[in-house]
């Protein structure tokens, strides 16, 4: 797939600007707070109706603005597809492929694949379970793009039940067996669906991140990754989840109502790094944490690829400045033009001649952005 031209209305700190990608690598170079991590934030809107920087669209608008649009020219062995998100400072956002508008948001995902890797993603091993629940769970909308509406069945099941403990909690009311058990009922199903995928994406995926990790590491370090729900099961056991997860919630009532919120679920999982037998987060390096995280954005552009038949584009956010030279090389010798990819820098400094005349490099600044030329 290639992304051929990128056009932002009052998004960000963009008021009126139009991209043409003219070649497999654009960099786009400048200081920093200019609007570069802005442009990579559209691509990923477009990829996933999500960003990892802000939670809200009114946040995305610029100010002053009633709203904003992203459109996109897209050509995939398909075709050429026209996609367009218009976001709202006062209503829903809206999406359209083609110019036709999509009564569900769930249909605009699986046209543009993207795998974003900035400096944020070292919080993947570093941070709290949370980071890597989100990872595994924006991989997941772009392997199966159903995965959005499971996703969101599950998130409304749980607030909803924490609503009846917190209920349960201030009145200090024990709810009748039969109460609960709807809510048990309902937490369960979603649940285990989303639990069933997370496991069927980290097994798809161990294969791939430990090969990469092997070669960058000069096959001097072991990488495990273990998916580890709330709900103990035995390994390779899918069909127990339901019930474990039914026998372990009906465990924790009393915890529940003591503290008005529910302690087992998908949104309480981890996924396990491990290199060397012990846990990156608290022991591996920052060389190894690196090296980790480069495996892992690898081993994702390569099990999108083989999952929608087409490499995704790549997004590097000011990424190159957080690594050594050798593991600089190894990214750069891995992207070759096997993914259109959108780099943004502060300098030019660390890419070599052969990258940079082969790159499209694109300056900005203030949120303008003008042709740097080939060089």
């Amino acid at each position: 797939m290639y992304l051929k031209t990128l056009h932002l209305r009052q998004f960000r700190n963009y008021k009126q600007q139009q991209v043409e990608f003219t070649a497999p690598k654009t960099i786009l170079v400048g200081n920093n707070a200019q609007g570069k991590s802005n442009l990579l934030e559209a691509v990923e809107l477009l990829a996933t109706l999500r960003s990892h920087r802000m939670a809200r669209d009114r946040d995305l608008i610029q100010e002053g603005a009633a709203g904003a649009q992203i459109l996109a020219t897209l050509e995939r062995e398909t075709g050429i597809s026209n996609l367009t998100i218009t976001l709202r400072r006062n209503s829903r956002r809206t999406v359209a492929i083609n110019g036709e508008n999509l009564r569900r948001q769930m249909d605009f995902l699986g046209v543009l694949n993207a795998v974003q890797f900035s400096s944020l993603d070292l919080e993947l091993v570093r941070g709290s379970p949370d980071n890597r629940r989100q990872w595994l769970d924006m991989l997941l909308i772009q392997l199966e793009p159903i995965y959005t509406h499971i996703l969101q069945q599950y998130s409304q099941v749980l607030r909803q039940r924490n609503a009846f403990l917190r209920t349960c909690q201030q009145s200090g009311k024990i709810p009748q067996p039969q109460e609960l058990a709807i809510w048990n009922t309902q937490l369960v199903t979603a649940g285990t669906r989303v639990m069933r995928r997370r496991e069927r994406a980290i097994q798809r995926l161990v294969p791939i991140a430990t090969s990469w990790h092997s070669l960058i590491s000069g096959c001097t370090e072991k990488l495990q990754i273990k998916y580890a729900p709330s709900v103990v099961i035995e390994e390779n056991q899918p069909q127990q989840i339901q019930p474990a997860f039914l026998d372990k919630i009906q465990q924790r009532a009393m915890a529940e109502l003591y503290q008005g919120t529910t302690l087992v679920g998908p949104h309480r999982d981890e996924v396990q790094l491990i290199i060397n037998n012990t846990p990156a987060r608290q022991y591996g390096s920052q060389g190894q944490q690196r090296t980790l995280v480069l495996a892992l954005k690898l081993a994702e552009l390569q099990l999108i690829a083989e999952v929608v038949g087409e490499p995704p584009l790549l997004l590097l956010d000011d990424v190159l400045a957080e690594l050594d030279p050798y593991r600089q090389n190894q990214l750069l010798d891995a992207i070759q033009d096997r993914f259109q990819t959108l780099i943004t820098t502060t300098h030019l400094g660390s890419f070599d001649s052969q990258w940079l005349n082969s790159s499209q490099i694109l300056s900005v600044d203030a949120g303008e952005i003008s042709n740097n030329g080939n060089r």
